[in-house]
C-alpha cells in the first residue's frame, strides 16, 4: 500500500513538474512573441502611423474639396441667375464673362451659349459667332452642348458660311439618336432650298414628316415649306 502511495506521489510530483515546465515554456514563448512584436512596432510602427495620418488627412481633404466645389457651384449659379436678370444685352454679356467656369465643362458650355445669345442680341455678330465656335470646338465640353452650338452657328451663319459647309456641319447631327436630329433636318432642307435643290429639299422635308418624333410645330413648318415648293402633302 505504501508502495502504491509512493508511486502516486512520485507521479503527481512528476506531473506537477511537467505542468510547471510547460507553463514556463509558454510564458517564455509569449515573452519572445511580445519582444518580437515590440521590435516590429519599433521598426515599422511609423508605417502604421503614416497610414492613419494619410487616411485621416485624405478624408479631411476630400470633405474640404467637396465643400469647396459646392460653394463654387452655388456662387456660380447665383452669379448666372443674377446675370440673366439683366435686360441690357451688353451688360448681361459682361456679367456672364465675369463668371468663373474653369474646371467645369458643363458650366463653361452653358455660359458660352448664353454669351453667344447676349452678343447676338446686342448686335455683335462676330462675338456671337466666336462664342459658338468656341463651344463647338471644345472637346472637353459634353457633346450635346457642342451639337447645339453647331446648330445655332449654322442658323446664324446663313449668308456668311457657304451652303455646302453648313450642310457638312449639320451632317453629324442627323445621326440616329442625336437630340437635334429633326431640327438639323429642317435646317438641311432650308440650305437645300437656298442652293436651288427644291426636289432634294422636298425629300428632306418628307423624311421629317415621316419621323415619329416630329413635333407639331415642326410638322406645320415642314408642310408649309412643301406646299410652297410645289409639293404634295400626300407624297410619302
Amino acid at each position: 500500500m505504501q508502495h502504491v502511495i509512493g508511486r502516486r506521489t512520485c507521479g503527481e510530483a512528476l506531473g506537477n513538474g511537467v505542468s510547471e515546465q510547460d507553463s514556463f515554456i509558454n510564458e517564455v514563448t509569449e515573452e519572445v512573441r511580445r519582444d518580437k512584436l515590440f521590435a516590429l512596432m519599433r521598426r515599422y510602427g511609423w508605417i502604421a502611423v503614416l497610414l492613419v495620418v494619410l487616411l485621416v488627412g485624405g478624408a479631411s481633404w476630400n470633405e474640404w474639396r467637396k465643400a469647396t466645389e459646392r460653394a463654387q457651384a452655388e456662387a456660380a449659379g447665383d452669379a448666372l441667375i443674377s446675370a440673366l436678370t439683366i435686360t441690357d444685352p451688353e451688360e448681361r454679356l459682361q456679367a456672364l464673362e465675369a463668371i468663373e467656369a474653369e474646371g467645369n465643362s458643363d458650366r463653361a458650355a452653358v455660359i458660352g451659349l448664353l454669351e453667344a445669345a447676349a452678343a447676338e442680341e446686342a448686335g455683335d455678330a462676330e462675338g456671337a459667332a466666336a462664342a459658338l465656335e468656341a463651344v463647338a470646338g471644345d472637346e472637353t465640353v459634353p457633346q450635346v452642348y457642342r451639337d447645339l452650338a453647331v446648330l445655332k452657328r449654322v442658323v446664324t451663319g446663313a449668308g456668311e458660311i457657304a451652303p455646302d459647309e453648313r450642310l457638312s456641319r449639320l451632317r453629324p447631327l442627323l445621326a440616329p439618336g442625336s437630340p437635334f436630329r429633326l431640327l438639323a433636318l429642317e435646317q438641311s432642307a432650308l440650305v437645300e432650298i437656298e442652293k436651288g435643290e427644291t426636289a432634294t429639299a422636298r425629300g428632306t422635308l418628307q423624311a421629317l414628316l415621316a419621323d415619329a418624333e416630329v413635333t407639331e410645330d415642326l410638322r406645320r413648318r415642314a408642310q408649309q415649306l412643301i406646299v410652297a415648293l410645289g409639293g404634295s402633302l400626300d407624297a410619302g
